[in-house]
């Protein structure tokens, strides 16, 4: 396992386990262990990000850097520029290599008419808009490449339509049927509301994000924070301004050392309705009578269905309570059920039951310790937050400690849930470990171990021990063991 701030293994050990485990290639681990973390959250050193966080300005920057590009490249003007962006996805170099190789084509294909279709003269005070067929004079008219004049209140029409129906507004083309000429941003933006501007706008910004295979929007609710990620450059994870950590790839939360695939098993098992219909297995029986599944919950063998069945039956062997009584071992035990059963009657069900039961049981063991690491590194996302914004100055204050000579605190929570993190997903990780790999599963829960053990060692001189210091009225003598303690255990 990789310390996650200062990119080196923990042990020497830990090398040689991450190639065991994936030689196979199929047990759930990524190959690329290496995580990148944002500079302006971690100040320990790390390797170069493979990524860029974008804020709405930086993505306006890159799209207008990205017209002027093709703007000068192909000596077209800025609008149709950003026509030929929107339609290649806001690729300049696949602008470049289609207008090249063949520029007619690419004009029919978007709609960049190289003249207009119809020619008016300067000298017509009059035209006839072909929507609503009245007659407007000259200067109200309005018309794309194309030459096809309609009304500025038709067009306005025209364009809130289409505004309102969605980001396919971005590709309007002129209201004549036949016509297939695009509709640039300037007349759009010339002749709509200013809430429909603020509307196409939007658009415009997220078709960057959402159309550009190279960027994604944060997942985190209520970011608006992008990402611009090098493709091809291994590691996923991405920590975003926000704060939110997560995979480029699946865009879950990060999972390191876990691939997106058993992430997605794991994420969908949880909500499944099939570990209700195992529990219902392993914890219910059907009534012999009407079928309806029911739960045991008192120590009698003696069960009485729901209304309107109310049949009464024996747990142990299903048969009519009718049948019971001393001579079948009572009201707590049945020996026509033990016979039965070591005659083999009800080893199907009984088997079926079994598995279902051990199921479960090995489902609870590793959801309830991902949950619980779950619960902890929220726990000490929150200890993070509050060292960071009130503590840290009451520490500097009772240890007479400039507050940059106390980073050591800040970086032992940031180790504690990023540790929390990994941990939390080797439980997924080991729910899927094939039963038949005996030696890997031991040697996985042996390093599972260790890590928790450090982990907890780490997470306990944060919590508990660091009050002291934290409540005392004067410095205290042995503040320099505790920062030696405190970091070496980072």
């Amino acid at each position: 396992m990789h310390d996650a701030y200062d990119g080196e293994y923990l042990d020497d050990d830990s090398d040689g386990v991450a190639e065991d485990f994936n030689d196979d290639g199929d047990y759930g681990f990524v190959d690329n262990a290496a995580d990148d973390l944002d500079d302006s959250d971690f100040s320990i050193g790390r390797p170069q990000l493979n990524y860029t966080i974008l804020s709405e300005e930086d993505i306006r920057r890159c799209q207008e850097e990205a017209m002027k590009s093709v703007s000068t490249v192909l000596s077209i003007s800025r609008v149709k520029a950003g026509i030929l962006l929107r339609h290649f996805k806001w690729s300049v170099s696949k602008v470049n290599d289609e207008w090249f190789a063949d520029e007619e084509n690419v004009r029919k294909t978007v709609g960049l008419l190289e003249k207009p279709i119809i020619e008016i003269r300067p000298d017509v005070k009059e035209l006839t808009c072909g929507i609503c067929f009245e007659t407007h004079a000259h200067e109200r008219m309005k018309a794309a490449a194309c030459g096809h004049h309609f009304c500025d209140i038709c067009w306005a029409g025209y364009i809130h339509s289409s505004i309102g129906d969605g980001p396919g507004c971005l590709t309007l083309r002129c209201p004549d049927p036949s016509c297939v000429a695009a509709v640039g941003e300037d007349m759009v933006l010339f002749l709509v509301s200013d809430e429909d501007r603020v509307k196409y706008m939007r658009y415009l910004l997220r078709s960057y994000v959402e159309d550009n295979r190279k960027t994604k929007w944060c997942p985190a609710p209520g970011c608006e924070y992008a990402v611009e990620f090098v493709l091809g450059s291994g590691c996923y994870d991405i920590t975003c301004k926000c704060s939110y950590i997560f995979c480029w790839n699946c865009l879950e939360e990060a999972h390191r050392p876990v691939d997106c695939e058993t992430v997605a098993k794991w994420i969908l098992k949880n909500s499944a309705e099939s570990e209700n219909m195992n529990w219902i297995l392993a914890n219910s029986k059907p009534c012999p009578k009407c079928k309806r599944p029911i739960e045991k919950n008192q120590g009698c063998m003696h069960i009485t269905c729901t209304p309107p069945c109310k049949f009464e039956f024996c747990w142990l062997c299903l048969g009519a309570w009718s049948e019971h009584g001393e001579r079948t071992g009572g009201f707590y035990a049945c020996n026509r059920y033990e016979t039965a059963k070591q005659e083999g009657v009800y080893d199907e069900a009984e088997r079926r039951r079994e598995m279902a039961k051990n199921s479960l049981e090995k489902y609870t063991h590793y959801y309830e310790r991902w949950a619980t690491n779950e619960s902890s590194r929220a726990k000490a996302l929150a200890d993070l937050q509050q060292m960071q914004s009130v503590q840290i100055e009451t520490l500097s204050d009772r240890q007479c400690q400039p507050v940059s000579q106390l980073k050591f605190v800040t970086e032992a929570w940031l180790q504690i849930v990023e540790c929390r993190r990994v941990l939390k997903w080797t439980y997924a990780y080991g729910y899927y470990l094939p039963e038949h790999e005996q030696a890997k599963r031991q040697f996985f829960e042996y390093l599972q171990g260790e890590a928790e053990s450090g982990l907890e060692r780490l997470h306990q001189c944060a919590e508990k021990e660091l009050q002291a210091y934290l409540e005392g009225d004067s410095p205290s003598k042995g503040f320099n063991e505790f920062r030696t303690k405190l970091a070496g255990l980072t």
